[in-house]
């Protein structure tokens, strides 16, 4: 497996790594794109690291993998809105730095049409809000699939509940900044053209199935393609474990 690493911007946590086969002759004829964001609360206490035997695994079986960092709670420039952008920019760099940095012939076999954005957690919340941002495309690339698991997807209900993590990627209660929680929710945001695809475990006690549920209710009653898959007897850690249930539903909602 090849990695690289790539900066999408001036600042220290504006980086990612790229992941795919090593040799040409173990490359596939097409190779997805898929876009890993890491979870962890939002903030510097856990980084893109987490997701790395995911991304091996991912590249191993012919992806084209950018597992991306971004400027988090606790260091210059994080919280929002500077977390939420530092993801856009780290898509948008799939057509300029991650683009240019890989061999003619890995690009040569890359489908920009299909792009994946994956996000566990709070990077589940981080790859459902910049795919509505971005409206699913970036200049030369689009996004057909998120994959989000276990995700914040309701940051109104969290801010209103109190949630510490939330409040602290937001930077002011809920009581003080209601439309900066509903602006950065994936609740609140208007219906793009890619399918989400919610995956959550059932065991899960940091963010409880039902917010799924909710979320991908509401979603699809205004229009959103979406649905949901829940994995019995698997928490919410589940997804970082390359041998977990909830990693080979993810695989198969990847197509890989």
């Amino acid at each position: 497996m090849h990695r690289t690493a790539i900066a999408y911007g001036e600042e220290n946590s504006q980086f990612g790594h790229i992941y795919h086969a090593a040799e040409e002759a173990d490359l596939p004829a097409t190779m997805r794109p898929i876009v890993l964001i890491h979870g962890g609360y939002w903030t510097t206490e856990f980084s893109l690291t987490i997701e790395s035997a995911i991304a091996r695994q991912y590249g191993e079986r012919g992806a084209l993998v950018w597992n991306i960092e971004y400027r988090r709670v606790g260091e210059d420039g994080g919280g929002w809105p500077h977390t939420g952008r530092d993801v856009v920019a780290a898509i948008n760099a799939l057509d300029g730095p991650v683009r240019d940095a890989l061999p003619a012939a890995v690009a040569d076999r890359v489908d920009w049409n299909s792009v994946a954005v994956v996000g566990h957690s709070a990077g589940g919340q981080l790859a459902v809000w910049a795919t509505a941002q971005l409206r699913a495309r970036t200049a030369n690339t689009r996004i057909t699939t998120v994959v989000a698991q276990s995700a914040a997807l309701d940051l109104v209900a969290a801010g209103q509940a109190g949630r510490e993590s939330v409040q602290a990627l937001i930077g002011r209660p809920y009581a003080q900044a209601a439309q900066r929680y509903r602006a950065a929710s994936p609740m609140e945001q208007d219906p793009f053209d890619a399918h989400v695809v919610v995956i959550h475990g059932d065991r899960d006690t940091a963010i409880p199935v039902e917010l799924s549920r909710r979320y991908v209710s509401a979603v699809c009653a205004r229009g959103q393609s979406a649905e949901l898959i829940v994995v019995p007897e698997e928490g919410h850690d589940a997804f970082v474990d390359p041998r977990s249930v909830c990693n080979r539903q993810t695989i198969r909602a990847l197509g890989l």
